[in-house]
């Protein structure tokens, strides 16, 4: 299984830096191969993870074959995504 990154999610990691939240592709990848949880009712589906005490990484993604499509990917605030 190999994990692919769009031009857009590329593109976003120059983003979040500008805006001095950095986010490193092994997280994505962690967050895609080990989620908290995922959201499967959704289309695509988003995996979730906790970065720090504040805030969680969420990575939208599609199946292609065998390959993980990385749509996006953005960080929230922790309070806003887990019960």
């Amino acid at each position: 299984m190999a994990i692919r990154f769009t031009s857009h999610a590329r593109e976003k990691f120059e983003i979040l830096a500008r805006h001095n939240f950095l986010v490193t592709e092994a997280q994505v990848i962690d967050a895609l191969l080990l989620p908290d949880r995922v959201e499967i009712d959704r289309d695509p589906p988003i995996a979730q993870k906790s970065l720090d005490e504040k805030h969680v990484l969420r990575v939208v993604f599609r199946e292609e074959g065998d390959d993980i499509v990385v749509v996006t990917f953005y960080p929230g605030r922790k309070r806003n995504y887990e019960n």
